[in-house]
């Protein structure tokens, strides 16, 4: 009995047939409604579309407008706009950049660290992808792949295999953090004409004089300190966060290797 996935075609992965296709598990199609259509050309399109638009351009009709066929032809590569988005997706990010070896100065930090750094670059270079909506796991092969690296950089840590999904989804949900607010701060510049830095001054011209020393303490001691309110600081804030970010890892890293170490030498609970 041939087992059906989840668009009632064979197989036993449940992907949308686009997706397998992305995977290799899939013959593309050779023929299309008009020549030289193929799910590269209007993945290609949709993500130049975002590039100039944000995710909200892309839609089925204006990608095959710019691609000069019909909105139907393209249902024959791709079923829905959030598969689409997942090969977008998969397009823009791109294989990882090797990691160090663990071995060399600063093991997993070094190896994490360089890995939520060039997650960091993707995301604002292509800040729509953003708001492409998390639906679940990885299911394309880049984003895999991107996994995968994450947690090799975490091997010999003596992490339980959860505690190792929780460290990736903490890194990359602050990678993600800080690159959606400085996608926002250049949206909001490029709204107004004007440099980004002139968008965070006047936010901050705003906030002096909504400060009171009596009702914000401690916000009226930051004005003061001139160490928040700066334009050029975005990389600064990323590397300092960052780093607390893998203290907290290494707190952990620790304590497992301290509970390991008493373990085997029988001194912890139940040991002689």
């Amino acid at each position: 009995m041939t087992r059906q996935n989840g668009n009632g075609s064979p197989g036993g992965t449940g992907l949308p047939t686009s997706i397998e296709a992305a995977w290799g598990l899939r013959a593309r199609p050779v023929k299309g409604p008009k020549p030289g259509l193929s799910l590269e050309r209007i993945v290609a399109a949709a993500v130049a579309v975002a590039a100039a638009e944000g995710l909200g351009g892309v839609s089925m009709g204006r990608v095959a407008k710019d691609l000069g066929v019909s909105t139907m032809s393209l249902y024959r590569y791709v079923a829905a706009k959030d598969e689409l988005y997942v090969l977008m997706q998969e397009a823009a990010l791109g294989a990882p950049p090797p990691l160090p070896a663990l071995e060399e100065k600063g093991g997993w930090r070094e190896a994490l660290s360089q890995w939520a750094r060039a997650q960091s670059r993707i995301l604002r270079a292509s800040p729509w992808m953003l708001r492409i909506p998390l639906a679940g796991p990885p299911a394309s092969p880049n984003s895999v792949v991107w996994w995968e690296q994450g947690l090799q950089a975490l091997a010999g840590t003596g992490l339980e295999a959860d505690e190792e999904v929780s460290v990736i989804l903490l890194v990359s949900g602050f990678v993600r953090n800080e690159a959606l607010l400085a996608g926002d701060l250049d949206a909001a510049a490029a709204s107004r004409g004007v440099p980004v830095a002139e968008v965070v001054a006047g936010r901050a011209r705003t906030l002096d004089r909504l400060v009171d020393p009596v009702r914000h303490p401690a916000l009226s001691r930051l004005k003061h300190a001139e160490v928040v309110w700066t334009a050029d600081d975005a990389g600064r804030a990323f590397t300092f966060g960052l780093e607390r970010v893998l203290d907290g890892v290494g707190v952990l890293i620790a304590s497992r290797a301290q509970k390991g170490a008493t373990e085997a030498s029988g001194t912890g609970p139940g040991g002689s």
